[in-house]
């Protein structure tokens, strides 16, 4: 008898397809976000699960679910999924690193030009017919072509981040909890300063960093207290990390120029405060969306639910300590 998994949003049909060769499948294709009574009645009787961020797998939801073995996000991040719980109940957790870094990168960039060049404000003063005569002083922006560019968390994403400041002539500084490696820092044309210098010296600050307790609000009010009020800040890493409301206040009173966000505290949700701002560039956590990297996303996410109910060893396992528990 075939195992049964729960896909619980809706992802590719090649994805289920490739998924049904091997296990008896359920699919959320109607790609309805599950209350968390819904989420437990279908993993009831399940073995393994594709999640997503939109899925909080606990200890509650593990007590109802005996039969879970795997849960395979379709995400690098995984703030969604409390690893304690899923290591005391035994079960498996995995993520999809590497495939939408180059992706996540590009969309940070266009974030960067966008906010510089005003180019949400631009759009709409087109839009809405108020473009009457070219101007010498209209919609005045902040160069990025030799600009400094400051990079919080020079991980995978924020790596390539920086490779990508090379071709705009930009002096690159970075902060992370650990360095990087000579070889990484040569390679990204990036230097290690202190939390305190970046803020102070960006023309632009980008945030690359994971959510957890320890990063929650890791850049707030006092961080955008020491930017240039002509800087800009960008954040498409995670919602959280951010003070999304120190941030609203700093925008109101024009204490930067101006930022561009693809993450937020508690999303679909967000601060009010965003829709009144003209200076903020918004968009719904499509950092990694495109079609070819989502498709690599749900491929590996069911790859590795595949590896785990079959070998037991995932590529991607984010807790060893569950497999332990399995035998």
């Amino acid at each position: 008898m075939k195992k049964k998994i729960f896909v619980t949003r809706e992802v590719f049909q090649e994805v289920l397809d490739f998924l049904a060769s091997h296990f008896e499948v359920q699919a959320n294709q109607e790609d309805k976000v599950l209350t968390t009574e819904e989420l437990a009645l279908a993993l009831a009787d399940k073995e393994g699960a594709l999640t997503t961020l939109t899925e909080r797998i606990d200890s509650d939801l593990l007590l109802r679910c005996p039969k879970l073995k795997v849960v395979c996000n379709i995400a690098v991040g995984y703030n969604n999924i409390d690893l304690e719980a899923c290591n005391a109940h035994g079960v498996m957790a995995t993520n999809t690193p590497g495939v939408l870094d180059d992706t996540t990168a590009d969309f940070a960039w266009a974030l960067i030009l966008a906010t510089a060049r005003r180019l949400n404000e631009a759009e709409a003063y087109i839009r809405e017919r108020r473009w009457e005569k070219w101007k010498l002083k209209q919609f005045l922006g902040l160069d990025v072509n030799h600009a400094v560019l400051g990079i919080v968390g020079l991980g995978r994403i924020g790596q390539v981040v920086a490779r990508r400041a090379m071709g705009f002539e930009m002096e690159v500084l970075y902060h992370d909890v650990h360095r990087a490696a000579p070889e990484i820092e040569s390679a990204c044309r990036a230097r290690y300063v202190t939390r305190e210098e970046l803020f102070r010296r960006a023309d632009i600050v980008t945030i690359h960093i994971p959510y957890s307790r320890e990063t929650h609000h890791a850049v707030g009010a006092p961080e955008i207290a020491l930017m240039k009020r002509s800087a800009i800040l960008i954040h498409a890493a995670r919602g959280g990390v951010l003070d999304d409301a120190a941030l609203v206040e700093a925008l109101r009173k024009d204490a930067i120029a101006g930022a561009g966000l693809d993450v937020f505290e508690g999303e679909p949700s967000l601060h009010p405060g965003f829709l009144e701002l003209k200076n903020v560039v918004l968009s719904p956590h499509i950092a990694s969306s495109s079609e070819k990297t989502r498709f690599r996303m749900a491929m590996m996410a069911a790859e590795n639910c595949v590896a785990a109910l079959t070998s037991g060893n995932p590529p991607n396992l984010l807790n060893p300590e569950a497999v332990r528990r399995q035998i």
